[in-house]
């Protein structure tokens, strides 16, 4: 798993059980907006990023559609390794939680 740091003095401070920037036991679950990542590689990233989490984590996918084609890559890619719960349906945007399963 990769974990990013904030900044450089806190990679300096890393080690191998990761990094120190203190952000790793946050108590509400993470998400990524689309809109925010370049199309040509979207479904991309944020498949890498579900298929990272860890046994029993989640991320939070936010979509301006129902992200249904991205999920069907998921299932090819990770059959049957995560759970989603759909927590805004449309119209204008679409929040679904994915779990490790």
């Amino acid at each position: 798993m990769v974990r990013v740091c904030k900044n450089r003095s806190e990679e300096s401070m890393s080690n191998s059980t990761g990094c120190r920037c203190g952000e790793h036991n946050e108590t509400t679950v993470p998400s990524i907006n689309v809109l925010d990542i370049p199309h040509a590689v979207r479904h991309g990233a944020v498949i890498g990023a579900i298929t990272q989490l860890p046994l029993g984590g989640e991320l939070d996918v936010v979509a301006p559609h129902n992200p249904l084609p991205m999920m069907a890559q998921l299932e090819d890619v990770a059959p049957g390794q995560f759970a989603r719960t759909y927590i805004t349906e449309g119209p204008e945007q679409w929040t679904v939680r994915f779990t490790r399963r």
